[in-house]
């Protein structure tokens, strides 16, 4: 058996070495291998695949073991084109730092803390000191988070000792606490999702992307949000319409959004697409970031801790975790 990290994922190769037997071996490949044939006579039947990334549509797929992908998204892997009987994984551990991005971006939303913060110097401190503009506050706010899986809970817990009253929307069934401080106001399917809509001040996208969520943020579901309302993307940005959401930003239909997930990515190390067809960045009322919400210093230490607890899982025969499915 030998590790084979594709892409980004070769970034963390020190940090998973550290983690496995010694006798481990551990190569990198190019981002390419993850849909191109032309290095699959390096991957082995036993070998354990570690890419975000799978998909072959013009020639059969090499034997390996296990996909395990870096991340919880699965919307990068093509599952009709994964060998027979090859294992797929995913790992988490990234939904305390996108709940903290969450709320950073709405205090910085309310504050106008960087605005603050730019426009302060030595020189202007009296003026600024006496024509001191009101900011806003995030107590009494109301939250919609649509998608409550481990992002939502972690972000419901922290609105919630900001004082904010919480509505969530979601594909399953959500148990609300029966005793103590609840964790979510009002919890509702996601075919109710107008009413989180319209009763929310920030809406945050933390959902799959799914043929059910792709799109579900159209120009119809952005008209039922009040004109102040902001909108927070950190998950895929295909579940929003972004013709749709330029339009409403562009027009001042919508308050702000703050999108750290774009509709266009690099595919190689020589390929430079903007992030959308549209001009996001050039609009006021935009926050954008390069999909960075989780990026902290720790996460791929836990990340690579529970990926090298699968892989001596998958060496001893035990059960894996995070198991998403396994081929046929």
């Amino acid at each position: 058996m030998k590790i084979v990290m594709i892409g980004e994922a070769a970034k963390s190769r020190d940090i998973l070495l550290a983690q496995l037997p010694s006798d481990i071996e551990v190569i990198g490949l190019p981002r390419e291998v993850a849909v191109s044939a032309e290095h699959d006579h390096m991957i082995c039947p036993d070998d354990v695949l570690i890419s975000l990334r799978f998909a072959r549509r013009e020639s059969a797929p090499p034997k390996f073991r296990l996909l395990h992908l870096p991340g919880a998204g699965l919307d990068g892997v093509d599952f009709d084109s994964l060998p027979t009987g090859a294992l797929v994984c995913n790992v988490f551990e990234h939904e305390i730092p996108m709940a903290e991005y969450v709320m950073a971006a709405m205090l910085n939303h309310e504050l106008g803390y960087a605005a603050l913060c730019r426009d302060f110097s030595n020189e202007r401190w009296p003026d600024l000191y006496r024509a001191r503009v009101p900011h806003g506050e995030l107590s009494g706010k109301t939250l919609g988070i649509v998608g409550f899986g481990r992002i939502g809970r972690e972000l419901a817990t922290r609105a919630k000792a900001f004082g904010m009253t919480v509505i969530v929307a979601n594909r399953s069934a959500i148990r609300l606490a029966p005793m103590g401080q609840p964790l979510v106001d009002q919890a509702l399917p996601l075919t109710a999702l107008d009413q989180l809509l319209t009763a929310s001040d920030f809406v945050v996208l933390a959902c799959p992307l799914t043929d059910t969520t792709r799109g579900l943020i159209d120009a119809a579901a952005l008209y039922k949000m009040h004109r102040s309302a902001v909108i927070i993307n950190v998950s895929r940005a295909q579940i929003i319409d972004q013709d749709a959401l330029y339009d409403a930003l562009s027009h001042n239909r919508l308050g702000a959004a703050v999108l750290d997930v774009w509709w266009q990515y690099p595919m190689s190390n020589d390929d430079r697409p903007a992030p959308s067809s549209l001009p996001f960045d050039q609009l006021p009322n935009v926050y954008g970031t390069a999909h960075a919400s989780a990026w902290t210093k720790q996460l791929p230490e836990r990340r690579y801790r529970v990926i090298a607890q699968n892989i001596r899982a998958l060496m001893a025969g035990l059960p894996l975790t995070n198991l998403v499915t396994t081929t046929h």
